[in-house]
């Protein structure tokens, strides 16, 4: 496979299209067109990730967090990000950083914070806007049920758990084709009169591409009248965060003591008690201060992240309990993520976990 190949591979766990806009996701270092002779995962790339890549024969740095995140202006080896770069680029190594297109995945690192904690009835903390879309064609009444298939074999007309969801009018449409035209139905010149069936479906914003070369291939027309717009409605499958609940209530310092254990982390950072169980949970891996009002807002007992500032902890307002577990304990299961869906995808080449442990932050 080409590194062009494995990307597209993990855009079916996660399409970079979801990413965040300040953030730095895709193919950071490398030749996209490059074999691969092995994949390594990390959840950052450091200098000392490259010469582990080297040494166990990988082209391929698999990355959650970008190595490159603000503008390079020269590439000298002053710093850790050059140093890592000049060293990834000195020895054909390819990096690519997955981030919050995997944040923002149904099955991506919220999942895996839901699943540690055993969560139940999960859904998105903050479901994604503008990451839904419809379009409308206008299609022959013969042709229509052809078109239809190949829209929901491209993926459009999924809605939750429903599947070959359209909408659909009868009517009539018109057109007159000049001299340069070559209409399928009709003749050059004259007005024509078609009964034709309106379809109406939504799709996920990544699939556009995808549907629309199922529209032009299937649609039976020389020129194809459609429309499509971005709707209000949010993808309840992609979005920041999730939002479950623990099978029982449990006490908050149980639950801390229990989240301490599962996150393997030196210390809790939390706000202040307030005497009730836990049983409704937030979660938001790596910084989450933002999403504490959407955590109250919906009702959660406790909200667990990462990076909270001081003034962070009075927005609890005795309202919920916040957890402060840190950066990379938080998001520390998404290589494991990442190496499971790979080595299921991909077999005729070696996938590894990194055996790095990149924190930076120590506890004495």
């Amino acid at each position: 496979m080409t590194v062009k190949e494995v990307i597209a591979t993990l855009e079916g766990l996660a399409p970079l299209s979801y990413a965040e806009g300040f953030d730095n996701t895709g193919l950071l270092v490398g030749d996209a067109s490059a074999k691969v002779s092995g994949i390594l995962v990390t959840l950052d790339t450091l200098e000392s990730v490259v010469d582990e890549a080297i040494a166990r024969g990988c082209n391929l740095i698999v990355s959650f967090h970008p190595i490159i995140f603000k503008g390079l202006m020269r590439i000298t080896g002053n710093t850790y990000v050059e140093r890592t770069v000049l060293k990834a680029i000195q020895n054909n190594i390819a990096i690519f950083a997955i981030h919050t297109a995997l944040d923002n995945a149904w099955n991506g690192v919220n999942a895996m914070i839901s699943e540690k904690l055993k969560l139940q009835k999960r859904r998105m903390l903050i479901p994604q806007e503008g990451a839904v879309k419809k379009l409308i064609t206008f299609v022959p009444h013969k042709d229509a049920e052809k078109v239809r298939a190949s829209l929901f074999e491209a993926g459009g007309g999924a809605i939750g758990n429903y599947e070959n969801c359209s909408f659909n009018l009868q009517g009539i449409g018109s057109f007159k084709g000049n001299e340069a035209s070559n209409p399928s139905l009709g003749k050059k010149g004259e007005i024509h009169f078609e009964d034709e069936t309106q379809i109406g479906i939504t799709f996920a914003k990544h699939l556009e591409k995808k549907v629309l070369k199922a529209l032009f291939e299937s649609h039976p027309y020389e020129e194809i009248a459609y429309e499509v717009t971005t709707l209000e409605n949010k993808n309840q499958h992609i979005g920041m965060g999730m939002i479950g609940e623990l099978a029982e209530p449990i006490s908050e310092k149980d639950f801390l003591k229990q989240l301490k254990n599962t996150f393997n982390t030196g210390v809790i950072r939390h706000s202040r008690f307030l005497g009730q169980p836990i049983k409704k949970v937030a979660v938001l891996g790596g910084s989450g201060s933002f999403a504490i009002g959407a955590a109250k807002t919906q009702g959660a007992d406790v909200f667990v992240t990462s990076d909270l500032k001081y003034h962070d902890f009075f927005t609890a307002e005795n309202q919920l309990l916040l957890a402060d577990i840190g950066h990379y304990e938080s998001e520390q299961f998404t290589k494991q993520l990442l190496v499971a869906f790979l080595t299921k995808k991909i077999t005729n080449f070696a996938v590894v976990l990194s055996k790095i442990n990149t924190n930076p932050i120590s506890y004495y």
